[in-house]
Parts: C-alpha cells; structure tokens; sequence
C-alpha cells in the first residue's frame, strides 16, 4: 500500500469506488481470471517477442471493470489529485514506516525481501530474533501505536466464526471432534513456539501469507493467558466474541507472522538504533 501511495498518490472510496458494473462488490474471480488469461496469451505466444499494444488492452480490461482512475476530484468541499490528496489531506509519510520480520535463513540485523508472492515490489523488512520481534509488538501497543501484520489464516486454529485464532499444542489432525471444537471455547494448552519451529514451517510452506490485519491491542484472560486484538479487513462479520475483530493467541502469533509494519517510532529504542532509524 505505502509503494503505491508513495509513487502515485491516493483517493478516497467516493473518488473512485471501483464498481463499474452494478454491483455492490467486486467480482475478483472473474477479474483476475481475465487478466490471467491476457498475460498468459502474451508470454506463452511462440513468436518469441512481445508488441507493444497488450499493456493497453491489460490497462482498458481494468478500466471496464474498475473505471479509469481519477486525476481529480472534490473532497469535503476541496479539490484534490491523487498526489496532494495522500500527501495533504491523509499526510502519511511512508519513510516513517518500517516493516520487522524474523527468520533464520537470512542474518539477523540485516534487511532483505521476505520470500512470498505477496511481496511483489520486493519491500525490505529488517531481521530481529523472535524475542525481538514480540517485544516490538507489545512495546508499540504500550506507547499508542497499531501495528499492520501480514499472517497465515489457512490454520486450523484461525476461526473466523469462533472469533480467535489459536496453535494448539496438540496436533489437529490427532484431536477428537471434541478437542477441535474445544480450543476455541477458551484458553486452552498451545504449542511452545521456537525460532527453530516457526523457521521450519516457513521453510516447509507450511506458514503462507495470505491475509493482511492489523493489531490493535492486548488483553489478558482471567486464567492470565494473553491475546492479541486484531482488527480484521473482512468488514464487520459477527463472530462469537466481537464483531469485526478478533483474539489472537501469543502462540499464533509468534508461530505464523510472516512480518509486521509500523511507525519506526512505535520502535523499541535499541532496535530503532540497530536498524539505522
């Protein structure tokens, strides 16, 4: 989001809601489905060489389903372009944001592109050990700020329904129906996660980055186990807990982050120093 804001600007919903086709949603799949079809048909052609008019097409196929995209509009009573728009208005400076990661395969203290399709511009995070990486959470929720965290939700232990996500000690597949549906009913034994088992699951694919939230907090339940509070980019779907949101355990947190963004000042001191911020 920052590299686009960065280079392009940004505009709010009612400048450009990106429905053009009477619908009160997105239909993605057909989107994506038609855009993959018009790349495909451009790499896998046997001439060998590429014209110039298949961005043109890629760009019009976008702007059929998504409209053209604005170069002004009137907000609030102002007029606006994309650019004064991100940079007077919402006033972000994106070099103020700083993204963490912590894995093993790349030095610690280092900054490198975390290895997921995701990343497409190949962003840098900066490479702090797991205890670090933890202790940052907590430090920017302490001192007022939220962090963005990019995370595995295909787990059995995220419930979207439940409202909590959660890394049972127990392996899922070795639970009974009862178990399954009793984690999810309170704190329950989690899995002792270690800088070795989270390295080993990214390693193995078995931790993907697929989905984008954002945490807000921290509360601790009465038996004294904490969770995180997790604001969720789904809309306002009902679970049992709260609409909206949901609790994430220390254990899954600490087992499936891929990596997280923040204001550098929200920043422990001695890492902020290490990073060179």
């Amino acid at each position: 989001m920052f590299y686009v804001i960065d280079r392009y600007g940004a505009v709010p919903q009612s400048a450009y809601a990106g429905l053009n086709y009477g619908t009160e949603g997105n239909d993605h799949d057909e989107l994506e489905a038609a855009l993959k079809g018009i790349v495909d048909a451009v790499v896998n052609k046997n001439s060998g060489t590429v014209t110039t008019a298949w961005h043109k097409g890629f760009t019009g196929y976008l702007d059929a389903y998504l409209g053209a995209e604005p170069t002004s509009f009137t907000y609030e009573g102002k007029q606006y372009s994309p650019r004064s728009f991100a940079d007077k208005f919402l006033g972000i400076n994106v070099k103020d944001y700083v993204q963490l990661t912590s894995f093993t395969h790349h030095p610690f203290g280092s900054w490198f592109a975390v290895e997921v399709p995701d990343n497409w511009t190949w962003g840098t995070s900066y490479n702090v050990p797991l205890e670090d990486m933890m202790a940052t959470i907590d430090y920017a929720l302490a001192n007022g700020f939220t962090i963005a965290w990019a995370t595995d939700v295909s787990e059995k232990g995220f419930s979207l329904n439940n409202g909590v996500a959660v890394w049972p000690a127990k392996k899922w597949s070795d639970m009974s129906a009862e178990e399954k549906n009793a984690v999810f009913t309170g704190p329950h034994e989690e899995a002792v996660v270690t800088q070795a088992s989270r390295q080993a699951a990214f390693d193995n694919y078995e931790t993907q980055d697929d989905h984008g939230m954002q945490i807000v907090g921290k509360v601790k339940y009465q038996s004294g186990a904490s969770y995180y509070i997790v604001k969720n980019s789904w809309g306002p779907r009902k679970n049992a807990y709260r609409e909206g949101y949901i609790y994430a355990s220390e254990a899954f947190v600490r087992a499936k982050t891929i990596s997280i963004m923040l204001h550098k000042d929200g920043l422990p001191k001695a890492t902020k120093k290490a990073a060179g911020l």
